[in-house]
């Protein structure tokens, strides 16, 4: 078979599956999704799986993980022995630099763990034998999936390194800090990871800059941007811990972060409040339009119904009201649960 692979959280499958459905058909590109309610992963079947693998880039998907073109499907392996199949399906393809054995992140998927770090140590030699992998990780090669869904059925994929998450099961190890104030701090740490490029980071993210952080108790937010060495107004009516303000970076203001502005235009605004969608969409337009801020990342907290329409006409909102043009990326990320965390930026 030839499609996308698409790795999500589990429960939002079917949000995955319109996203497709729908940039597919914007593409041009003919074919169907398929997915079962939490199997925390969605198959994009289509006869042009590699154009429409670089029609849609994995920063742009919004409730991808990972994203992966599938070179075959093999839903009948013997467990006495997968690796011949995986081989067989192989042929004819060039070497890949690197091979990755995952599952998804599902309830029934987790339990292949053990599964997939056996496996992998006994196909890498198998790999290597056959000429279909490199000794040593080379990241200027394709990087081999094998993804099992049950012990029996797996696919075989591959991902161009510099397409793609490059996290296994596209999730970041981040390890949460004694000191961070809140567990909220790892979405902010993710989103800079994950929703620009290490050289957008260098650019964008600077020790000296200024940036607001709006409903910043108790913060977690301020504290990732006090790490980079960001001065920050922190605005909120409830407290901050105590060694958040001693970084001598933060000034708290005690204020509705809805409603305040900042004296004079700053480089960031980061917001995480609890809010309906469409109102945060358009308090952060305001920001964009009346020029408070250069850069931002804000969450916008999904309905349990209809959340593709919801996000697209969240974003859309979003993008008519800022009054200028501006580069938009939105992923629900690891950390995230019902919400999505966009960035905003006059990237280019």
């Amino acid at each position: 078979m030839s499609g996308l692979l698409c790795l999500c959280r589990q429960g939002f499958e079917p949000e995955l599956a319109a996203e497709l459905s729908e940039r597919a058909a914007y593409a041009n590109v003919a074919g169907y999704a398929r997915t079962q309610r939490n199997d925390g992963y969605v198959v994009f079947v289509t006869e042009e799986g590699a154009a429409l693998s670089k029609a849609l880039s994995w920063r742009s998907l919004i409730f991808a993980r990972q994203k992966l073109q599938v070179l075959a499907e093999l839903p009948q392996l013997d467990a006495a022995d997968r690796i011949t199949p995986i081989i067989a399906a192989l042929q004819g393809q060039q070497r890949f630099g690197d091979m990755w054995v995952e599952h998804p992140d599902s309830d029934e998927g987790k339990p292949l763990a053990g599964l997939a770090r056996a496996f992998g140590n006994a196909l890498r030699p198998a790999l290597r034998k056959a000429g279909l992998l490199t000794d040593k990780p080379n990241t200027g090669l394709p990087r081999l999936h094998i993804v099992f869904v049950d012990g029996r059925h797996a696919f075989v994929c591959v991902a161009d390194t510099r397409d793609s998450a490059p996290w296994p099961l596209g999730i970041p190890r981040l390890k949460l800090l004694p000191d961070a104030p809140s567990r909220s701090a790892l979405k902010l740490d993710e989103a800079l990871l994950t929703l620009m490029t290490p050289e957008e980071r260098e650019l964008l993210v600077k020790p000296g800059m200024r940036a607001a952080d709006l409903g910043a108790a108790p913060g977690g937010w301020t504290w990732v941007l006090t790490r980079q060495h960001v001065k920050v107004i922190s605005v909120d009516n409830g407290p901050l811990r105590e060694h958040v303000l001693e970084t001598g970076l933060v000034e708290h203001l005690r204020a509705d972060g809805f409603h305040w502005q900042p004296e004079t235009p700053l480089d960031w605004m980061v917001c995480d409040m609890v809010e309906q969608p469409r109102r945060v969409a358009e308090r952060m337009a305001t920001w964009f339009r009346e020029g408070w801020c250069k850069h931002a990342i804000f969450n916008l907290k999904l309905p349990m119904k209809k959340r593709w329409d919801e996000t697209r006409l969240c974003l859309e909102l979003f993008q008519e009201q800022a009054g200028k043009p501006l580069h938009l990326r939105a992923k629900q990320l690891y950390h995230d649960r019902e919400e999505i965390t966009v960035l905003a930026s006059p990237l280019r």
